[in-house]
Formats: C-alpha cells, structure tokens, sequence
C-alpha cells in the first residue's frame, strides 16, 4: 500500500526567504533545498528583480514539512481559509513555540488552557501566515 503525504505549501509576496528563515528558527528545523528564480530552468522569462525570489524551497524537521515560493505580484493572494497547526510535546514548548511564531504578528487567542487541551492558542505571523499551536496533554490522537 502506497503512502500519501500532504504537505503545506505557501506563497509569499517576495518575502519567502525572510519567512523560511524564521520558520526553520522557530521550528526546530532545516531549508534542506532551495532554489531561487534566477537558478530556475525560467530565468530568462523573470524579470531580473526577481532572480532572487524563492522559486521553491523545502523545510524538514521531526515531522515537519513545509514548502513554499514567492508568487508573482499578480497571482499573490494573502492566505485565508486555511491554518497551519502545530502539537507540541509539552506546554513548554507550546509556549515556546507560540510565543516565537507571534512575535511581530498578530494574537487571535492567547496561548491559555482549553477544554480540549492543556495550552492553545492561534496568531498570525509577521507574514501573515495564521497558526493554531496546542498542546493536549496526550499525542494518542495525533500520532499516525
């Protein structure tokens, strides 16, 4: 049997570079490939202030993948709809972790106790990405 994956993947307005810096800080994790639009098979057909736009760029962790690219001024639609969740090991990195993703962004709930979990709480990031971090007390209902 085949395994299927999904795995997130952003768009940014010229500013993946920056955004996947400071995810790979905040996660714990490693930008294992990147490629720019000038290094792209494409570079001719970008105009030259864009070569340094992330064309596509991978970040792995323990049990993380996250991709992205800048998109084009005219195809960019700021995300909605749509949350990245995170379950953390412990409320210390809960806390942790919120705190670092919402700095510079916005708090839509505090990180704080729950019914359904020991810490919880959701932000936007100075990118404008919206992320859910939650810490249940048991990763039983999270673990595939």
């Amino acid at each position: 049997m085949s395994t299927i994956r999904l795995n997130p993947y952003l768009n940014f307005p010229g500013t993946c570079r920056e955004a996947f810096a400071f995810y790979a800080e905040c996660l714990n994790a490693d930008i294992v490939f990147q490629l720019t639009m000038g290094e792209s098979p494409m570079a001719d057909e970008v105009p030259p202030e864009s070569h340094d736009h992330i064309c596509h760029v991978c970040l792995q962790g323990d049990g993380i993948v996250l991709m992205g690219s800048d998109c084009p001024p005219e195809f960019f639609e700021k995300a909605q709809g749509t949350v990245l969740s995170v379950q953390a090991d412990n409320v210390a990195q809960a806390e942790t972790l919120f705190a670092a993703l919402a700095e510079g962004g916005e708090i839509k709930m505090p990180m704080e106790e729950t019914p359904w979990a020991e810490r919880f709480g959701m932000c936007n990031d100075r990118f404008g990405i919206p992320w859910m971090v939650n810490f249940d007390g048991s990763k039983a209902a999270y673990e595939t």
